[in-house]
């Protein structure tokens, strides 16, 4: 079904990005790894070349500029997105044991500027961008990322308002391209998971991102009457988490 599509995933370098990009490419699916690290970009793209057609974008989904850059190099490489996954963000690793962001008080502008602009500011740009090329067509998904991170100080504040702010955003954009046809969901991995570049004791102690399964591929498959809602895997399928809040 997702068989020469084209799937764009932000932060797709390392980490739940990557792993996402390769069950893309084992569907057969055309990825785009974009990522603020050119270098690790290419290594990703590369070694899932093997697989399917890749293209390494890098990318600050920071700013407007850049991420207009990336869907322009992707339309006039394939001329279509089929999938856009937001998923390039900051976040407070605490299950890791590494030192903890500032508390508000303490905290920086700098700081909170940075964390709200790449979590935030990237998704609405990555989604803002992909909608006219699916419209267009009539049909696409985007996918943005969710997270919990419990109320704990040192941390999680920041990250949660850019993640519930994800949330809200998506359920209104997804009202918005209904009629476009296309499906807006969020994805939430649930627990705390250890990319490759946690510390060793991580590693050896929490999930790596294969516990999200195909997660994400079965997002990219959802119908449009499952647009708007926020979805975990479990058990080798997609549950539905979607807040009941009007």
């Amino acid at each position: 079904m997702l068989e020469n599509k084209v799937v764009v995933i932000t932060g797709g370098g390392q980490g739940i990005g990557k792993h996402a990009a390769t069950t893309f490419a084992k569907e057969k699916a055309k990825v785009v790894i974009a990522d603020f690290n050119a270098e690790l970009a290419q290594k990703t793209a590369t070694e899932l070349s093997a697989l399917t057609e890749t293209m390494a974008v890098t990318a600050d989904m920071r700013e407007e500029e850049s991420v207009t850059n990336l869907i322009d190099q992707v339309i006039g490489r394939f001329g279509q997105i089929d999938v856009m996954m937001n998923n390039a963000a900051i976040v407070p690793h605490f299950a890791w044991n590494i030192p903890r962001w500032p508390l508000i008080a303490d905290m920086p502008l700098e700081f909170w500027d940075r964390v709200v602009k790449t979590n935030l500011y990237g998704t609405f740009f990555g989604t803002k961008h992909a909608i006219p090329h699916m419209a267009k067509r009539k049909t696409g998904h985007i996918i943005n990322l969710y997270g919990g991170g419990g109320v704990r100080p040192g941390g999680a504040g920041t990250y949660m308002v850019t993640k519930d702010g994800i949330r809200t955003f998506s359920r209104y954009v997804a009202e918005e391209v209904r009629d476009a046809n296309v499906c807006v969901v969020t994805f939430s991995p649930r627990v705390p998971i250890a990319t490759e570049s946690a510390p060793a004791e991580a590693i050896q102690r929490l999930p790596g991102p294969d516990v999200l399964g195909a997660g994400f591929v079965l997002c990219a498959e959802l119908p449009m009457a499952q647009s708007g809602k926020c979805f975990a895997y479990e058990n080798g399928k997609l549950v539905d988490e979607t807040v009941r809040d009007g």
